[in-house]
This record gives C-alpha cells, sequence and structure tokens, in this order.
C-alpha cells in the first residue's frame, strides 16, 4: 500500500480509496461473513463499510498507520446492525442455532484444525458465544490485529480485548467439548434435513485464512 495512504483518503482521493478497497475488500467480506454467516449479508456489510468509510474519511486520525482496525470495526458495528436486522425477520427461527463462521482457528479452540470432529463442533457451538466474544474472536485471531489494534476497532480498552479473548478462547472451548459428548447421544439426522452447518462444512478453510496486515 503506498505511502501517505491515510492522508489521501482524508483529502478525498479516490484513487487512494481505490487502493485501500483494493487492498482491504477481502479481509472485510471475510470478517463480515464470520459474523453473520452468510455470504449476501456479508456482502451488504461490505460494500456499507466502504461506503460508511468514504462518509467518514475526515474523521480519520493523522498518521500512517494501517487503515486495517478502523475498517473492520465499520464492518463490526455493520455486521451488528445486521444480525439485528435477520433476528426480526427470522423471529420464528430463534429456536435454532444461530449461522456458525468458518473456524478456521479451530486450532485456537479445539487444540487440532486436522480434526474434523472439533472442527465442526467448534462451527456449532461458535453462534452460543456472547456478541463480544464473536466480535473478539474474529478480529484477533481471524483478522490478524493486534490487541491494541483490536481495542481501536471495538472501541474498548487493551485490558478488556485481552480478557474478553481469554474467556473467548475458554468458553469456546468448553462448549465444543460439551457439543462433542452431546453428539455421541444425538442420532444420526434423516436424511433430507436442512442443517446450515452444512454450508459451512463444504467451505474450504484456505478460502478465509489471511495474512495479517
Amino acid at each position: 500500500m503506498s505511502e501517505g495512504l491515510r492522508a489521501r483518503i482524508r483529502a478525498g482521493d479516490r484513487e487512494a480509496f481505490a487502493e485501500l478497497y483494493e487492498s482491504y475488500a477481502r479481509t472485510v467480506y471475510n470478517h463480515a461473513f464470520r459474523l453473520t454467516g452468510d455470504w449476501s449479508v456479508a456482502e451488504e456489510v461490505m460494500g456499507d463499510t466502504f461506503l460508511d468509510a468514504w462518509r467518514t474519511r475526515e474523521r480519520l486520525e493523522p498518521g500512517d498507520g494501517t487503515l486495517k482496525p478502523w475498517l473492520l470495526g465499520v464492518a463490526t458495528n455493520k455486521a451488528r446492525n445486521a444480525n439485528r436486522g435477520i433476528g426480526r425477520r427470522l423471529a420464528f427461527l430463534a429456536r435454532r442455532p444461530a449461522p456458525d463462521p468458518v473456524a478456521d482457528f479451530a486450532d485456537e479452540a479445539a487444540g487440532r484444525i486436522d480434526d474434523a470432529r472439533r472442527l465442526a463442533a467448534v462451527r456449532t457451538v461458535f453462534g452460543r458465544l456472547r456478541r463480544g466474544e464473536q466480535e473478539v474472536l474474529a478480529l484477533c485471531v481471524w483478522s490478524g490485529l493486534d490487541y491494541a489494534q483490536a481495542a481501536e476497532a471495538m472501541g474498548i480498552p487493551v485490558g478488556t480485548v485481552r480478557s474478553r479473548l481469554s474467556r473467548a478462547r475458554a468458553r469456546l472451548r468448553k462448549l465444543a467439548e460439551q457439543r462433542l459428548a452431546e453428539e455421541k447421544k444425538e442420532p444420526p439426522h434423516r436424511h433430507g434435513e436442512v442443517q446450515r452447518e452444512a454450508a459451512f462444512a463444504a467451505l474450504p478453510i484456505q478460502e478465509f485464512q489471511e495474512d495479517p496486515r
């Protein structure tokens, strides 16, 4: 990414903003998908994120730091709003598990990324975490933000990020283990039964991995 991008964006340079989009569109989409579990909603969140970023560009602080925390912070808020809207429209499905983001951090939560059963369990229980726990895992583990950057994105103190991430990892690990125990007692699904988790299981994990910026 070119030097002085932040200043150029603050000044309304459209070429600079296009450069920003090319650099982070995939990152923002992946983050939105992890928090919403829906491809079409993630696309809307991504579009709204960059639209809002352009509209509020003059609020950017001066400097040369990465713009990734800023964009993911906007995307996190947009995903929250999108999830609220989905919840209202689909209230009749309230008893069903929430959509589960792709768990490419299964090594953090379950210990072995190549363990298919544990990976599936992590996918299933991720939606049971509190919203803040989901967000801090998505930002720090998936998107590669450090504590300070995640704090900037979420608008909370660094210490809160540290403690929330620790609790989220512990709770996710516990829920995944409980899910594995439950699976031993559950009868197999009926033929043709629609499972939302299957859509995530079919996705290659590599598609959602990205290098931290």
